[in-house]
């Protein structure tokens, strides 16, 4: 009898045949899915390609006027988008939800401009422009006066201003404006939405812990106002604004600082002189030159710069087209030349690594570490636009900051709009640090904030219960927070605040009481925080560069921007986007209705409540630092 030997084997011979077989089949299908993407990404080139050929790239006229038809926020630093996304949504022709014009575009369109002789003129076109910093807005105009300097001419445009358009308006030789156009400058505030009545009608239960008397990122959770020593500290950066604002203002337009109508008596007065009118308000006023309407404003333009090639309207070319027809698509760096390296830090500040946009502990501090590991770098310049966040991710980029130091690299930080709280922290250890005037920076504070909700499921008839090994044991938003764990957190917050004022009287030879004198979570002007000695230097970012430089001993050198390493597929599709931009529209702002600006900024007071990620629940954030 023979025996059957085979049948034990055939089941492991099928589960192997089974795995070859499942391995062909997933082997088959990835090679499917790497062809269709591959043939499709090859046509859409094409396509593109075809669309944008020669002869349909961007050419500047001669004779012309450069449009600053600028939309959405000026910043630093683009927050991230998805290449393919924003690719589809101009294929689509989707509107811009949160458009962002780069700072450093901006600034160096101007100066190409400045020395084009193509371009005569520059016509500002600034309805689509949001709040802007005054800070950059300063050195928008720092770079205007420059073109105006090179003899050319500039010319403002408008149905209306805002505030902050108003401010770049006012550099132009001559501002027009709507005859049923608007123009109040209502100055700088301070004001948001406190929800202590509405946590405690949901039975809510706010666990705060603070150092600094002046700390009030927290107030809108604790009380229905703003405290008496958050009015005052407000008060005083907000007036230092304002009179910069001002100044600078008056200096443009030739006329007495004192022709701010900031008294309503006064502006009623004027406004019934003008017969209710604002846009002859204006005039009367002195802000603008003359009225005009859109037909007459272009049929100005045209008498200055010619007809365009279709014949309806003047001899001009838009923003995005001057910067895609003069920006160099893959910018020369040589490698033999020394460095100053300029790393941007915008944004929140949280843990771990984060987008463009948003400073990541982990990320910025690679980023860092790559300067200092590149033997070509020899200075690094920090630029910082942040009102701070996590108090660990700040500390990751600073030890970063003193390891770059310690190569003998100097390292200079630059203050953009906001440097505060966090942003203080990071810029502390620099060994020069330079703020524009009206940088917001200080805000030297800290706290942690968290809420349980054990009162609000108690009214649903929900409990937690249960037993631990400890007093600590099974912590959570669903109990209530004992008197020793509001101790313990209290402790930490209390050692973060002599970290934070330890580190800065260490790099600003100061003394902890002078220090802790001017911090306590107080928020100061670029201006006023070099008087108190947290800031050495008054300047933008090209003057921390030359410091940098100068420190580094260098007599030349190159600018070195490091950032993020876009993967090839990211570089692939912004080059289709580029080739995209030259044929489909340009994107239109989405205008917001009331009641969907009131539940966006619900949104954003709340939202630091999610996003904020510090591993220890420590933050150093300075929520008070917007102006509206």
């Amino acid at each position: 009898m023979t025996e059957p030997t085979s049948l034990p084997n055939a089941p492991v011979k099928q589960s192997a045949l089974k795995r070859v077989t499942l391995k062909f089949f997933s082997l088959l299908n990835s090679f499917r899915k790497i062809i269709i993407n591959v043939v499709f990404f090859l046509v859409l080139f094409i396509f593109i390609a075809a669309l944008g050929s020669d002869d349909d790239k961007t050419v500047v006229p001669n004779n012309t006027a450069l449009v600053l038809n600028l939309t959405g926020d000026i910043v630093e630093q683009k927050n991230a988008i998805d290449p393919m996304d924003a690719l589809i949504s101009e294929a689509l022709e989707e509107k811009e939800k949160n458009p962002e014009v780069l700072l450093s575009d901006l600034l160096n369109v101007i100066e190409r401009a400045k020395n084009d002789s193509r371009i005569e003129m520059i016509v500002l076109q600034l309805q689509g422009l949001n709040s802007t910093g005054l800070s950059k807005l300063q050195d928008i105009a720092q770079a205007l006066e420059t073109f105006k300097a090179a003899g050319k001419k500039i010319i403002a445009v408008g149905d209306q201003y805002s505030q902050d358009q108003y401010y770049l308006a006012s550099s132009a030789d001559e501002v027009w404006l709507n005859p049923r156009g608007w123009l109040l400058l209502d100055g700088y505030g301070r004001y948001q939405l406190y929800f202590k009545s509405a946590l405690d009608k949901l039975s809510i239960s706010q666990h705060i812990f603070r150092v600094g008397t002046y700390k009030s990122a927290v107030e809108p959770y604790m009380r229905d106002d703003m405290s008496a020593a958050a009015k005052e500290a407000n008060k005083l950066w907000l007036t230092d604004l304002w009179s910069q604002y001002k100044s600078d203002v008056a200096s443009n337009r030739k006329f007495s600082i004192n022709n701010f109508d900031e008294n309503a008596d006064v502006l009623v007065a004027k406004l019934e002189q003008a017969d209710g009118n604002i846009a002859q308000y204006a005039l009367d006023n002195l802000w603008v030159d003359a009225l005009k309407n859109r037909q007459e404003m272009k049929l100005s333009l045209i008498k200055l710069v010619g007809k365009n090639s279709a014949g309806d309207s003047y001899n001009h070319i838009s923003f995005k087209h001057y910067l895609s027809a003069t920006k160099p698509m893959y910018p020369m760096v040589n490698p033999n030349t020394d460095k100053v390296a300029v790393i941007v830090a915008k944004g929140t500040i949280l843990d771990g690594h984060q987008k463009p946009g948003t400073i990541g502990g982990d990320s910025t501090a690679s980023l860092l570490r790559e300067a200092r590991l590149n033997n070509k770098v020899k200075a690094v310049v920090l630029r910082v636009d942040s009102p701070g966040g996590s108090a660990y991710a700040s500390e990751i980029i600073r030890q970063e900051i003193e390891l770059i130091k310690l190569a003998g690299k100097p390292v200079v930080a630059s203050m953009g709009t906001y440097a505060a709280s966090g942003g203080y922290w990071i810029s502390a250890p620099a060994d020069k640090i330079i703020a524009s005037p009206a940088t917001i920076t200080g805000s030297i504070g800290i706290y942690g904030f968290f809420m349980t909700f054990e009162n609000s499921l108690s009214k649903l008839g929900v409990y937690t219960d249960g037993v631990g090994t400890t007093d600590i044991a099974g912590f959570g938003v669903t109990r209530p927070l004992t008197d020793g764990m509001a101790r313990v957190f209290q402790l930490n917050i209390n050692r973060g605040y002599q970290d934070f004022i330890g580190l800065v009287a260490e790099n600003r030879n100061m003394s902890l009481e002078q220090v802790d004198s001017i911090a306590q979570g107080r928020v100061w002007s670029g201006a006023k925080a070099k008087e108190l000695g947290l800031v050495d230097e008054l300047g933008n970012l090209t003057t921390a560069i030359n410091a940098a430089a100068e420190l580094a001993e260098l007599a030349t050198f190159e600018t070195l921007l490091i950032e993020i390493e876009q993967t090839p597929k990211d570089l692939f599709l912004q080059g289709l986007l580029g080739q995209a931009k030259t044929f489909f529209p340009e994107t239109e702002i989405i205008t917001l209705s009331n009641t969907d600006k009131l539940f966006l900024e619900i949104k954003a007071q709340l939202s630091h409540l999610n996003i904020l990620n510090d591993p220890q629940g420590v933050y150093s954030l300075c929520m008070t630092c917007e102006i509206n």
